[in-house]
C-alpha cells in the first residue's frame, strides 16, 4: 500500500518506475511473515545516517534467520542512483526490504539460500514543524526477545503497533504510551520517546523489548555535545506525567512534539525545538 507518490522500486537488479509487484504468493515472506526493512529520508538533498539505516536492514535480516544479500556500501549506492532522479528539494522516505522466499522441508523456518530484496523510494512530504501529536494509554505491550523479534524491524512486529494505535485513536489521540512487559515505558507506537524535566533529558533504556533507534541515538549525542544532560534510565507513566517537555524520535519525522499525555497538557518547549534544530544542523555538517 503506497502512502506516497512518485514510487520507484529497485528489484532484480534494476529501478523501474513505479509500485512494482516484489513477492509471490508462496514466498515464504508472504504467508509465514519473514519481512525486514528498514527506513532512512531524503530532505532538501540530505539523507541523514543512509549508511547505519542500510547497515540495520542486514541486522534484521540476520534476526529473521534471512540472508543478507547486498552489503551496506551497495545498498547506499543504489539508493543514491534511484534518488538521483528525484529533485532536489523533494522528500523521500528510502525503504530497503528483504523477506524469505523458500523454506526448510516444515516450511516454517526460512531457507538462507534464497533471499528476495529490493528497495522502494517514495515521495511523503516531511511533516509541517508545527505539527505535534498527543499520546493516550493502550493496554497492548511490547513483547521480549523470548517471544518476539524485537531485536529486529520486521513486519511481524507492527499488527502489535496497529492495535496500540487503533485503540488510542477511538479515544481521540495520535498516539499510544507504551509499556514494556515490566509495566515501565518502553516507547510509543511508532516511534521513540524523549521527555524533559528541569532542563534535562530522559529516555527508556534500551531493554531489549524496543528498538533503540538511529535517529533517538543521533539526538542524544547532539544533545550531550551541547551539554545538555541526558539519562538512559527506567521510567514510569509517572514519569511522563511530571515531564515538563515530551517529545518523539523516529525517522520520518526527527522530532514531534507531544501536547498531551492523557489528561496532562504540554507546551512546545525549548528542548524540544533546540533538539530538532540540532538534529539538522548536524545533518547539514555531514552533507
Amino acid at each position: 500500500m503506497a502512502v506516497g507518490q512518485n514510487i520507484r522500486t529497485y528489484f532484480n537488479g534494476a529501478w523501474h518506475d513505479g509500485d512494482v509487484p516484489v513477492m509471490r504468493a508462496a514466498d515464504h515472506g508472504s504467508w509465514l511473515g519473514t519481512t525486514v526493512f528498514d527506513g532512512a529520508r531524503f530532505v532538501n538533498g540530505l539523507m541523514p545516517d543512509l549508511d547505519l539505516h542500510c547497515a540495520r536492514a542486514n541486522h534484521s535480516a540476520k534476526a529473521l534467520m534471512l540472508k543478507p544479500t547486498v552489503n551496506t556500501e551497495d545498498m547506499i549506492a543504489i539508493a543514491k542512483e534511484g534518488l538521483s532522479k528525484y529533485a532536489p528539494g523533494a522528500a523521500v522516505y528510502i525503504r530497503p526490504m528483504y523477506w524469505g522466499i523458500h523454506g526448510d522441508p516444515t516450511a516454517i523456518v526460512p531457507s538462507a539460500e534464497d533471499t528476495g530484496f529490493a528497495i522502494c523510494l517514495e515521495e511523503i512530504p516531511f511533516a509541517d514543524p508545527s505539527t505535534s501529536t498527543t499520546l493516550g494509554l493502550t493496554r497492548f505491550r511490547r513483547p521480549v526477545i523470548d517471544s518476539a523479534v524485537v531485536n529486529a524491524k520486521a513486519g511481524c512486529l507492527y499488527p502489535n503497533n496497529a492495535r496500540m494505535l487503533a485503540e488510542v485513536r477511538a479515544r481521540g489521540f495520535g498516539n499510544a504510551l507504551v509499556a514494556d512487559a515490566m509495566g515501565n515505558v518502553a516507547e510509543t507506537a511508532t516511534a521513540n520517546i524523549f521527555m524533559v524535566k528541569d532542563g534535562e533529558v530522559f529516555t527508556p533504556i534500551a531493554n531489549g523489548t524496543f528498538l533503540a533507534g538511529i535517529t533517538r541515538a543521533r539526538h542524544m549525542s547532539n544533545l550531550r555535545a551541547d551539554g545538555v544532560q541526558v539519562h538512559e534510565t527506567v521510567l514510569s507513566f509517572d514519569d511522563f506525567r511530571g515531564a515538563d517537555e515530551v517529545f518523539l524520535s523516529g525517522n520520518m519525522s526527527k522530532v514531534t512534539p507531544v501536547t498531551a499525555f492523557e489528561d496532562r497538557q504540554y507546551q512546545v518547549g525549548p528542548v524540544t525545538r533546540k533538539t530538532r534544530d540540532m538534529y539538522w544542523d548536524w545533518a547539514a555538517s555531514t552533507a
